[in-house]
């Protein structure tokens, strides 16, 4: 079984993050690259008009990725990785999500957050999943070792 880690990262947190998940499953690693970089005005919440607040107000927004995987057909597994923004994924996951066929491949996301939950992740990010089992996935803390990485894996259904 082939396994991709994709992620996106605003801050640096979940990048780290993934970095030790795809060394602990043996999956490849790609970053997930918004055309528009995001700055630090873009990612304040506490500002109604700021870029993620009016994309993650608007369930239809698809901001746009730099680059697209060559090779999605040959994975099964899709460890889809990212900071939980506003008890969800950010809008940049459906957009990954929905570039491919996920037909028969298993999904399973991660986040990175300092108190959030996973929140209603699965709830939005199902309809990007067509054809593909999408995971309950789970969030870490920033201090989630490969260990933790390690048992978590251990505990999931990846067939």
């Amino acid at each position: 079984m082939k396994s991709l880690v994709a992620y996106f990262s605003a801050t640096g947190n979940t990048a780290k993050l993934a970095e030790k998940l795809a060394e602990a499953a043996g999956a490849d690693l790609v970053e997930i690259v918004p055309e528009i970089p995001y700055t630090a005005e873009d990612l304040d919440w506490q500002n109604a008009r700021s870029r993620s607040s009016v994309e993650m107000g608007d369930r239809a927004a698809r901001p746009g990725i730099r680059d697209k995987v060559q090779d999605m057909a040959d994975y099964d597994v899709l460890f889809v990785g990212f900071p939980i923004w506003w008890y969800i994924a950010p809008r940049i996951i459906n957009t990954f999500l929905e570039q491919y066929d996920l037909t028969g491949k298993t999904v399973v996301p991660f986040a990175t957050s300092g108190s959030s939950g996973m929140g209603e992740t699965n709830e939005y990010l199902a309809p990007s999943c067509k054809g593909a089992k999408l995971l309950a996935g789970r969030r870490f803390s920033g201090r989630a070792t490969k260990q933790d990485l390690k048992r978590w894996l251990a505990s999931l259904d990846l067939g």
